[in-house]
């Protein structure tokens, strides 16, 4: 059985996890509607991985006679000035969950609990993976500046992104 601080402290985070999933959905429908489909395509499975992330620590309080709570997800944000822009607020969002795991890992373990601390040492190196992959597009989008040809070609690029990734 989990303590009451540790499964709160999930349950929260599994809501930050449906609203990292409905943030990247936003970024999807906003490259959507500025005819970049390999960038919309990209945000889209980003949103879906964000879900999974949501139902593996579901799936841990669930395991371990917990008690899961739902929580309201706030909208996510509703306008970008530009890809950059996007993959800027998707890379601070990522540091930011990632500071929200290393909390929650420091509270498992200072509340000893083994099992919370194995899963969520997956969300741990998970996160090393989710910055790079983030910043990658940063680097890149910061190197195209304004190459309408060289945006078409990221735009292939991570348009190729399978649901693996």
């Amino acid at each position: 059985m989990m303590g009451k601080a540790v499964q709160d402290a999930i349950n929260e985070q599994i809501m930050y996890e449906l609203y990292s999933g409905y943030t990247y959905l936003a970024m999807s429908a906003y490259f959507e509607e500025q005819g970049l489909p390999g960038f919309a395509k990209w945000m889209r499975l980003q949103a879906q991985e964000e879900l999974k992330h949501a139902m593996r620590l579901f799936d841990h309080v669930a395991e371990r006679g917990g008690h899961i709570t739902l929580h309201a997800v706030d909208a996510p944000p509703a306008s970008f000035d530009s890809p950059l822009d996007v993959f800027e607020k998707a890379l601070a969002h990522e540091q930011h969950v990632t500071q929200r795991i290393h909390r929650l890992y420091e509270l498992a373990s200072k509340e000893k609990d083994y099992p919370a601390q194995v899963m969520l040492h997956w969300f741990v190196e998970e996160q090393v993976e989710e910055e790079q992959s983030v910043g990658h597009v940063v680097d890149a989008l910061k190197r195209i500046g304004d190459d309408g040809g060289a945006l078409l070609a990221l735009d292939r690029e991570l348009g190729g992104r399978s649901s693996a990734d």
